[in-house]
């Protein structure tokens, strides 16, 4: 049976993780190999590097913290990993939009930036997140 505090618990949990991950290998990149940071034009090479990474962050953190979740359930099902995939899946994208476009910030993006120009890339992301219950049933078993 479903326990939303719990799974809420897990998902923020891992929501703020991975956009630290992310944050971080863009600070790592400026200031230790010296890319370019984010500039009036741009957000700046040493963010464009990480994207390629974002689905493995995703796929991985994701996954251990779908597992944390599922391991504490009594009897974990399949389908409760499934909907709780679909679940984090949701809030994820719902939040995105507030959180990387309306709501204005030195890293927020447009629309276009964020769906179309972010492509594979966020769409992989989303992937990863439904899946990461999954996975982490299946490290249940």
């Amino acid at each position: 049976m479903q326990n939303l505090g719990m799974s809420m618990l897990w998902f923020w949990t891992c929501y703020a993780a991975v956009t630290a991950v992310g944050i971080l290998h863009t600070i790592f990149n400026i200031y230790v190999l010296h890319m370019k940071p984010m500039d009036g034009d741009s957000m700046g090479e040493g963010y464009e590097c990480t994207k390629p990474w974002h689905p493995l962050y995703n796929i991985i953190l994701f996954s251990v913290f779908g597992y944390l979740y599922m391991s504490s359930l009594s009897s974990p099902t399949i389908n409760e990993a499934i909907i709780t995939g679909i679940i984090w899946s949701v809030i994820c994208i719902v939040f995105d939009v507030f959180s990387w476009v309306i709501i204005k910030h030195p890293w927020s993006l447009t629309f276009k930036e964020f769906y179309i120009d972010y492509q594979p890339w966020i769409t992989l992301i989303y992937i990863a997140i439904f899946l990461g219950p999954v996975v982490g049933f299946l490290l249940c078993l």
